[in-house]
């Protein structure tokens, strides 16, 4: 019974593994049409959002069922409920891929230093996703730590890049629009780093039995 019980605990894994690169996919896609104005690779992001939706779906039955036919202990316990929590983080950062391709049809196809600034911080996001699901996986605390950490230097790109924009309608108040445009697809993707601290510090309590310091965001 055991033996069936981590068999299916492992393909949990895999399915939040595999959740997790439609996410990182969505990311790279929303991050690529920024930079190369490219509509095409716009349109995909909605498609992979529906895709991670439907994922979402199928590993919380698969946690469901877990809970229900078998006897977990309080660790294996620990370890769904954390998945539970993932998936929901995960299909935000799914939403909030696609928010950022929304908008881009207004960038009017033009392109200002804080693009490559919102390209690095895409790639910081990117890997805190990777990492925060390879952690829940192997579930391996120094891993989550170190995604909870990174938060801050996503956070320090958004900072930055909302000053530059801010400098930027100061001086020429026509660039309004467009500033506050790049600035929400900025939000965006700092969001989706606080989405990955969110699944790090859900990684901690799986292992530890204790939250991160750091409150979860919605």
């Amino acid at each position: 019974m055991r033996t069936r019980f981590d068999e299916q605990l492992n393909i949990l894994g895999q399915e939040l593994i595999k959740m997790g690169a439609l996410c990182e996919e969505v990311i790279s896609l929303a991050a690529s049409a920024l930079i190369k104005k490219d509509d095409a690779l716009a349109a995909k992001i909605a498609p992979l959002d529906h895709e991670i939706d439907e994922k979402e779906r199928q590993i919380e039955s698969m946690c469901l069922r877990l809970l229900l036919q078998q006897q977990p202990v309080a660790r294996d316990l620990r370890q769904i409920s954390t998945a539970l929590k993932m998936v929901t983080d995960m299909e935000r950062i799914g939403d909030q891929a696609e928010d950022v391709a929304e908008i881009l049809p207004f960038l009017n196809d033009r392109t200002l230093p804080e693009h490559i600034k919102i390209r690095e911080m895409a790639k910081a996001t990117i890997k805190m996703v990777t990492d925060s699901v390879d952690a829940y996986v192997k579930q391996d605390t120094a891993l989550a730590e170190a995604v909870i950490a990174s938060d801050d230097i996503v956070d320090d790109y958004f900072i930055d890049i909302k000053s530059s924009l801010i400098s930027l309608i100061a001086q020429n108040p026509t660039e309004g629009e467009y500033a506050l445009d790049l600035l929400m697809v900025a939000k965006y993707f700092e969001r989706i780093g606080d989405h990955a601290t969110n699944i790090a510090g859900w990684v901690l309590f799986s292992v530890t039995g204790e939250k991160s310091t750091r409150p979860p965001t919605d």
